[in-house]
């Protein structure tokens, strides 16, 4: 080959990469995204010695893992374990996981948090369908889809009041629950907490403006309710009773990473809440940088920020202070965790993608 040819040879394999390059780049910088970022300041991470890391959940033990995205864990009268799955199934099964689990309705959807009422209904948030009941034979009927003309696209959580009063949170009004990871990196306040009246079959607004509203809890005596916001790390609490009834404040903020589902712990006066994944560099690092987030977002997905493998859960006192905090960071940990529930000595954890429920000792 000439000189001349291995020039020409050189430049058109330049041109190439130049053209890659450019392609590359204008994909990244212009195809269209179905998201506007929003800049906005992570408050800093506690920097407690509560949350130095530790092997407290590593001795769990796995009940069913044959089962898929068990997103949270609820009690029937008879002491089972009830939870949803990805496929919209219902599935119950005994607290030591002896015997096969029963499927015992399936919403059409994907049921994330759930909770049995007075009268022995299950209410589930269902993702994809809105608040939805679930009779004792199964049936499955729609109770609230949506709130003054907009749509609950994105059912997560729930508590029930002994009057019987449903508070649940919509994680966003825009999207669904398949597109989490968007909601996420966009950072827009679209979440809600809603209220279900069952005696009017009416639902109000409690609290709007959430960014990604998840994990619903009552406390103490229903003093309060309070409500998770998974992008901003914070635990928020809105008074219903008492001198402070309508007050609304940050019960726990700053937080080492996502919080999902919040319970409240009779047994020890606490709630705990499950962390899905601890903080992401790249999350908090481009915060103030829409334009880059929005690059992010034309990745293929396995190169866009996900969970790490990293169980995590953490009780905090009435007051928001962490009084515990449960960790293993493993390839053989539980996790994604997304709930956690004690019961009779024992903290039962739930993954909204993981195998089966996870079963480790409680504190002493």
């Amino acid at each position: 080959m000439g000189q001349a040819a291995i020039v020409v040879k050189k430049m058109r394999a330049k041109y190439v990469a130049l053209g890659l390059v450019g392609l590359v780049v204008g994909y990244l910088g212009l195809w269209p995204v179905d998201a506007a970022p929003a800049a906005w300041t992570p408050t800093p991470a506690s920097a407690s010695e509560v949350h130095a890391l530790n092997e407290r959940l590593a001795g769990h033990s796995t009940l069913h893992p044959g089962l898929v995205g068990a997103e949270a864990v609820t009690f029937d009268r008879e002491g089972r374990i009830v939870t949803g799955l990805l496929d919209g199934s219902i599935m119950r099964f005994a607290p030591d996981g002896s015997g096969a689990p029963e499927k015992i309705a399936d919403t059409g959807g994907r049921p994330l948090g759930l909770r049995y009422d007075a009268e022995g209904a299950l209410i589930v948030a269902d993702a994809r369908r809105g608040l939805v009941e679930v009779g004792r034979e199964g049936a499955v009927r729609v109770l609230a889809d949506a709130h003054d003309g907009v749509p609950i696209r994105f059912a997560d959580d729930l508590a029930i009041a002994r009057d019987g009063t449903i508070y649940f949170s919509d994680a966003s009004s825009v999207r669904s629950v398949e597109a989490w990871r968007v909601e996420v990196i966009e950072h827009r306040a679209n979440g809600r907490l809603l209220v279900y009246e069952p005696s009017t079959r009416t639902t109000r607004l409690l609290l709007g403006d959430l960014h990604f509203a998840n994990g619903v809890a009552l406390g103490r005596d229903e003093a309060s309710v309070v409500v998770t916001e998974l992008s901003e790390y914070r635990v928020r609490r809105v008074w219903l009773t008492g001198p402070r009834a309508g007050a609304v404040e940050a019960l726990c903020e700053g937080l080492p990473g996502f919080p999902d589902n919040i319970t409240w712990s009779a047994e020890r006066g606490v709630f705990w809440v499950a962390l899905g994944s601890p903080r992401n560099p790249l999350v908090d690092g481009l915060a103030g940088w829409p334009g880059l987030r929005r690059a992010v977002l034309r990745l293929p997905e396995a190169l866009q920020p996900a969970p790490e493998r990293h169980g995590w859960v953490i009780a905090i006192d009435e007051a928001g202070a962490v009084v515990h905090d449960l960790q293993f960071r493993d390839e053989r940990a539980y996790s994604p965790v997304s709930s956690v529930v004690e019961r009779d000595g024992w903290l039962f954890l739930g993954s909204f993608a993981g195998a089966g429920i996870a079963k480790v000792r409680a504190p002493g």
